[in-house]
Parts: structure tokens; sequence; C-alpha cells
């Protein structure tokens, strides 16, 4: 008997048949699904100081539980004295059980955390069903040590689906548990 998250139980049992109904799916290949979650972490000071991208980098392996990869600029911009090949970033790319357990964690232990939190905006889909949330703090995620952190930085998380129009991938996040503001204010 293998592990599996309490999410993908979720989607299995719950979701597929309630997106079902709604959307009026002929078959069960045509219900989306939650693809991956990609991370990305930015580090403005990252070309004056270099132990800021190995910070940001252990902090996403952290908080992910899966090793980051560094970000290197594909242009040189004079202005921001950064060269092509610099690294001035991490990225993470989480799919099945990793995807799932993060997920689960983002919506029960991390967003609550957030001050003043009201709900998620809805506002922020590309039109082809993939959602892009941004967090101002990293300090919001339990799995890091406050005492050890050096900047608050920020991060971008992108949900990508397989749904076809934003309504379906609205949807398909509601049913798996992100806050979205409520809409009838």
């Amino acid at each position: 008997m293998s592990y599996v998250p309490r999410l993908r139980e979720k989607y299995y049992n719950e979701i597929i048949p309630a997106l079902q109904e709604e959307f009026k799916y002929s078959s069960i290949m045509q219900v989306p699904v939650l693809q991956k979650i990609c991370l990305n972490q930015g580090v403005g000071q990252a070309s004056q100081d270099k132990k800021l991208v190995e910070h940001a980098l252990t902090e996403m392996t952290m908080i992910t539980g899966q090793k980051a990869v560094p970000v290197a600029a594909r242009k040189s911009v004079s202005n921001f004295k950064l060269r092509e090949g610099m690294v001035i970033g991490a990225r993470c790319t989480l799919r099945a059980h990793r995807m799932y357990e993060f997920l689960d964690r983002l919506v029960t232990i991390s967003l609550p955390r957030v001050r003043d939190f009201r709900g998620i905006n809805d506002k922020s889909f590309d039109g082809r069903g993939n959602y892009t949330l941004g967090i101002t703090e990293q300090i919001i995620f339990p799995e890091l040590n406050l005492d050890k952190i050096n900047q608050i930085t920020g991060m971008d998380i992108t949900f990508v689906t397989s749904a076809q129009t934003d309504a379906e991938a609205l949807s398909l996040l509601k049913h798996l548990g992100l806050p979205f503001k409520n809409q009838n204010k």
C-alpha cells in the first residue's frame, strides 16, 4: 500500500465528478487536471552579492522539498550591472506527489499566514487555463527558520492546468481549495 496525497485522492473521488457535472464533459479524459506547479524567485541584488542567490536556492529547496535550480540572465543590461550568464534567481517545478503536498501546505498553512489575507485575486489567469499567484514575503512558509533569513523576497507560483478556458481552471482550483476572493461584494 503506497502513500497517496490527500488532495490527489480528493481530486479523483470528488473533483472529477463535480467538474464533469458542472461542465457536462462526455469523457473523463476531458476533465482538467493540475499538471505542475512552477515556483520562480528573482533576486534583484544578485549582481552585487552572490550569497543572496545561494540563500534563495536553499530557501526554495526547503519550501518545496525538491532541489531548486539557479536561473541565469539571458541578456546583458548595463543599467542593472547585469551580464549574460550571471545567476539572478531560483526556480523549481513540482509534479505528481510533491505538487499535491505543496498545494496542500500552501492552502492550509501558508496562505492563512499572509498579513490581512482576504483571499487571492481571480484575475491572474493567462487565457489558457494557467494561474499565477504572487507572494510578497517568503516568510509565510513554516519550513523556513525566521532567524536565518537575511532578506525578505517574494516569489511567483504558477499553477499549470490542462483546462482549455479560464473558467474551467478557476473551477478546478476552487475545488482544490485555493481561497479566491468573494465576488458578491
